[in-house]
């Protein structure tokens, strides 16, 4: 079995790794750690290191445990919510887990929503954490 949790340093994603952990160890699955940026740019430098940290420090959490995880930084082009979901067809993953953060309908409408994206499009479970 391989679990898919989106992560972007927030407490709610990290909400998710916690609860990706647990599912892992009692279905004896892998993880698949995915960060998911649009762009790549050198003015982006920074914030391409600090996910790397994030998914370095996201693969210890599952390491500790003995559980096996792989990390992904994606720079496809692509949304967020359009990455995990053509990420986890691509590699035949049997659950999403992403964190939820709270937003205002206003917000959703103007800024959409990684979350409610992943929820309608992908092929197999999700799981959302606050």
């Amino acid at each position: 079995m391989k679990i898919l949790v989106g992560y972007d340093g927030s407490a709610p994603a990290k909400e998710a790794l916690k609860l990706a952990r647990t599912h892992a160890e009692v279905f004896g699955a892998t993880a698949e750690v995915i960060t998911s940026m649009e762009e790549g740019t050198g003015d982006q430098l920074s914030e391409i290191e600090q996910a790397e940290r994030g998914l370095e420090w996201a693969k210890s959490l599952f390491s500790e445990r003995n559980i096996g995880c792989t990390t992904h930084l994606l720079i496809r082009g692509l949304s967020p919510g359009e990455d995990l979901v053509n990420f986890a067809r691509e590699n035949k993953v049997d659950e999403i887990i992403v964190g939820v953060k709270r937003r205002s309908k206003v917000g959703k409408l103007i800024l959409g929503s990684t979350a409610q994206y992943v929820i309608l499009e992908a092929h197999c479970p999700v799981v959302s954490v606050k």
